[in-house]
Protein backbone atom coordinates (compact mmCIF):
# COMPACT_ATOMS: atom_id res chain seq x y z
CA UNK A 1 0.00 0.00 0.00
CA UNK A 2 1.53 3.29 -1.11
CA UNK A 3 0.53 6.62 0.37
CA UNK A 4 0.61 9.73 -1.82
CA UNK A 5 0.50 13.33 -0.74
CA UNK A 6 -2.02 15.09 -3.01
CA UNK A 7 -0.40 18.53 -2.75
CA UNK A 8 3.09 17.50 -3.84
CA UNK A 9 2.33 14.04 -5.25
CA UNK A 10 5.20 12.54 -3.22
CA UNK A 11 5.16 8.79 -2.93
CA UNK A 12 5.87 7.26 0.47
CA UNK A 13 7.01 3.63 0.55
CA UNK A 14 6.20 0.95 3.10
CA UNK A 15 8.94 -1.24 4.62
CA UNK A 16 8.04 -4.24 2.38
CA UNK A 17 8.34 -2.01 -0.71
CA UNK A 18 11.73 -0.70 0.42
CA UNK A 19 12.80 -4.29 1.13
CA UNK A 20 11.88 -5.32 -2.43
CA UNK A 21 13.67 -2.27 -3.80
CA UNK A 22 16.93 -3.20 -2.04
CA UNK A 23 16.51 -6.97 -2.21
CA UNK A 24 16.52 -7.51 1.56
CA UNK A 25 14.05 -8.86 4.11
CA UNK A 26 11.46 -6.43 5.48
CA UNK A 27 12.73 -7.10 9.01
CA UNK A 28 16.08 -5.65 7.92
CA UNK A 29 14.30 -2.45 6.88
CA UNK A 30 12.46 -2.35 10.22
CA UNK A 31 15.79 -2.75 12.04
CA UNK A 32 17.21 0.18 10.03
CA UNK A 33 14.21 2.27 11.10
CA UNK A 34 14.44 1.26 14.78
CA UNK A 35 18.20 1.93 14.89
CA UNK A 36 17.74 5.39 13.38
CA UNK A 37 19.67 4.67 10.19
CA UNK A 38 16.54 5.12 8.05
CA UNK A 39 14.01 7.86 8.84
CA UNK A 40 10.35 6.90 8.68
CA UNK A 41 6.96 8.24 9.72
CA UNK A 42 4.60 6.14 11.82
CA UNK A 43 1.13 6.55 10.30
CA UNK A 44 -0.44 4.09 12.74
CA UNK A 45 -2.86 5.21 15.42
CA UNK A 46 -0.64 4.02 18.24
CA UNK A 47 -2.94 1.30 19.53
CA UNK A 48 -1.47 -1.43 17.36
CA UNK A 49 1.92 -2.11 15.84
CA UNK A 50 3.57 0.78 13.99
CA UNK A 51 2.81 1.36 10.31
CA UNK A 52 5.88 3.05 8.88
CA UNK A 53 6.14 5.03 5.65
CA UNK A 54 9.46 6.15 4.17
CA UNK A 55 9.85 9.29 2.05
CA UNK A 56 12.07 9.47 -1.05
CA UNK A 57 14.22 12.07 0.75
CA UNK A 58 14.80 9.66 3.63
CA UNK A 59 15.84 6.94 1.17
CA UNK A 60 18.25 9.34 -0.56
CA UNK A 61 19.82 10.31 2.78
CA UNK A 62 20.06 6.64 3.78
CA UNK A 63 21.81 5.76 0.52
CA UNK A 64 24.18 8.73 0.81
CA UNK A 65 25.16 7.72 4.35
CA UNK A 66 25.84 4.13 3.28
CA UNK A 67 27.53 4.91 -0.04
CA UNK A 68 30.79 3.11 -0.61
CA UNK A 69 33.84 5.28 -1.01
CA UNK A 70 37.56 4.85 -1.24
CA UNK A 71 39.03 2.95 1.68
CA UNK A 72 41.29 5.03 3.92
CA UNK A 73 44.95 4.17 3.63
CA UNK A 74 46.41 2.68 6.74
CA UNK A 75 49.99 3.66 7.35
CA UNK A 76 52.10 0.73 8.45
CA UNK A 77 55.22 2.72 9.25
CA UNK A 78 56.77 1.67 12.54
CA UNK A 79 58.07 4.28 14.88
CA UNK A 80 61.68 3.97 15.83
CA UNK A 81 62.27 3.65 19.51
CA UNK A 82 64.28 6.33 21.17
CA UNK A 83 67.33 4.63 22.73
CA UNK A 84 67.29 7.12 25.59
CA UNK A 85 63.83 5.98 26.78
CA UNK A 86 63.71 2.92 28.99
CA UNK A 87 60.37 1.16 29.00
CA UNK A 88 59.33 -0.95 31.96
CA UNK A 89 56.44 -3.37 31.48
Amino acid sequence: MVQANAATNVRFLSPPEVARLYGVDQHKVLNWIRSGQLSAVNVGDGTQRPRYRISPEALAAFEAARAAGPQPRISRVRRRRDPQIIEFF
